[in-house]
């Protein structure tokens, strides 16, 4: 498989699984605005769809996993702050509400399209001044959706989460195996 996507997570969450990849960055045009499930499943599109188009330069793969993550919160979507006081107003705006961790997924596998979204509803804790200094300080904001890295010490900002905790991280497991179960469980 090859994963269209420079994500450290990404690739951190296919290993665990065991899963054999290469990793093939995009470098697609993003959308910015718009519905959370349309941004991300037509930002994956363009990730794999650009790969896809170099494909032969890479070898043979059996997939291209497109990937893109949101976060949504009163219409607005929330991708990675552009320098440290974005971080701030970004975290400043997610805390003590809940917003929506928005991942589109698009598997081009013989020449044939799957996509898919997943959603999950994240809680933030109320948060001091002090608190989001404390954390954007870390510099683990940097190149995240939302801001937070919840797998990290982003974990401290989070009351609760309903839904799919890898697709906060960066890869919604479930449902990629949805699109693509012969990815851990060869058929019989």
């Amino acid at each position: 498989m090859i994963l269209a996507s420079g994500s450290p997570q990404r690739r951190a969450i296919l290993e665990q699984l065991g899963v054999a990849f290469t990793v093939v960055v995009s470098n697609a045009d993003e959308l910015e605005e718009g519905p959370a499930e349309e941004v991300a499943v037509e930002n994956a599109r363009r990730k794999a769809f650009a790969v896809a188009g170099g494909k032969q330069a890479t070898g043979n793969a059996d997939a291209i996993l497109g990937v893109d993550t949101t976060v949504a919160l009163d219409g607005r979507l929330y991708g990675k702050p552009r320098d440290r006081d974005d971080a701030v107003a970004t975290v400043r705006a997610l805390a003590g509400r809940s917003h929506r961790v928005v991942s589109g997924i698009c598997v081009i596998e013989d020449g044939a399209e799957r996509t898919a979204t997943a959603a999950t509803t994240v809680s933030f804790r109320p948060l001091s001044e002090a608190a989001i200094s404390w954390y954007v300080d870390t510099g683990e904001w940097e190149g995240r959706a939302g801001g937070y890295a919840i797998q990290g010490r982003g974990a401290a900002l989070v009351e609760s989460i309903d839904g799919d905790y890898l697709n906060v991280v960066g890869l919604p497991v479930a449902t990629l195996l949805d699109l693509l179960p012969s990815l851990l469980f060869p058929a019989i």
